[in-house]
């Protein structure tokens, strides 16, 4: 089964970029295959190098972990509007576009969006 996940809420302050991306590593490992798209604040959840609190999530390595089961892509003009560069998100998740979300979106069994 092919599942699209579309994340909009900034990686903190609120928890559903968080449970997004808990469901994706939930639906990677029940062998589904996931593509997860970042847009508006969701493309901080891929920035490189957050620094949290000890005792809370860091969406950083939760990205990074999806990325290694599925897709992670950043909506690049949701990336220049809010001047995130492509040097600055973490491997494994790459700059996007929406002729590739409407593709996913169209090939995927399910589209999720938190």
């Amino acid at each position: 089964m092919k599942v699209l996940i579309i994340l909009n809420d900034p990686p903190y302050g609120t928890e559903r970029s968080f449970n997004g991306l808990r469901l994706a590593k939930a639906l990677s490992s029940k062998d589904a295959e996931v593509s997860v798209f970042l847009m508006a604040d969701a493309v901080a959840c891929a920035k490189a190098g957050q620094k949290v609190p000890q005792g809370y999530y860091n969406l950083e390595l939760m990205v990074k972990s999806v990325s290694r089961q599925g897709e992670v892509l950043l909506c690049g003009t949701c990336m220049d509007a809010r001047g995130l560069s492509d040097e600055e998100i973490i491997e494994g998740a790459r700059r996007g576009t929406m002729a590739e979300l409407a593709e996913r979106t169209l090939a995927a069994d399910r589209t999720l969006v938190f």
